[in-house]
């Protein structure tokens, strides 16, 4: 996962301001291991069945850490190219072998000349516990929507905060733990379905199904959004 700064101000109603201050001037390792992170054991499955029914050519892993998604997307035969802006993450994801290309990456700048693919030249991306880390989001969305190809889906999944769950964080005295600022490389934008909606909206996308994963319904650990990119499939 990447990390940009924001040095440009409020532009929380501005989908065409600049992107921050590009990821290579600024992001932090997030100490990767080798070890599978932890939701990847509830958010794999879910993402890999709807790859599965979307059925792509090529895919792009948005923020691939060390890889995990992308190795197992590549064990069941995808075309799966992983990009991360930390350098210290693909290094982890490259030592896998997995038959799947990484990269590092920069969400702040164009996609062309970055050395991975050409804009427009994938099905499919895919973005897990991303959106999260990022100051400026709105640099993810832009990414995607220019990597895909006309009609091509982007799946995204992000922690879920919503009433209920909200509430009962506060009631159960966990809102240190659960939104801890000591954390270095946490979580720093909370979203709910309106807000990850709204994002992927003002980016172009057009959205599509919703679903919770992990945990009981409301009380969702993650929420999954798939959305499409207008035009000719």
């Amino acid at each position: 996962m990447t990390s940009a700064a924001d040095t440009s101000g409020d532009t929380s109603g501005d989908m065409a301001a600049p992107c921050a201050t590009p990821a290579s001037d600024k992001t932090d390792s997030y100490g990767w291991t080798a070890q599978d992170p932890e939701s990847s054991g509830y958010l794999n499955p879910a993402v890999i069945a709807r790859v599965e029914a979307l059925a792509p050519r090529r895919v792009l892993d948005a923020g691939c850490g060390n890889g995990s998604l992308a190795a197992a997307l590549a064990a069941r035969g995808f075309a799966v190219t992983g990009v991360d802006g930390d350098a210290g993450g693909i290094a982890l994801a490259q030592a896998r072998g997995s038959g799947a290309a990484f990269a590092v990456c920069d969400f702040a700048r164009p996609l062309e000349g970055q050395g991975f693919g050409d804009p427009g030249s994938f099905d499919l991306v895919v973005s897990t516990e991303v959106v999260e880390h990022l100051y400026d989001p709105r640099c993810l969305a832009r990414f995607c929507f220019e990597a895909l190809r006309p009609g091509g889906a982007l799946i995204v999944t992000t922690p879920y905060h919503g009433y209920l769950k909200n509430l009962a964080l506060s009631l159960a005295g966990k809102w240190d733990h659960h939104h801890n600022p000591l954390w270095h490389g946490g979580h720093i934008k909370f979203w709910s379905r309106a807000t990850l909606g709204r994002l992927l909206e003002d980016a172009g996308f057009a959205l599509g199904e919703f679903a919770g994963v992990g945990r009981l319904p409301w009380l969702w650990k993650s929420m999954l959004l798939v959305a499409r990119k207008p035009g000719a499939a």
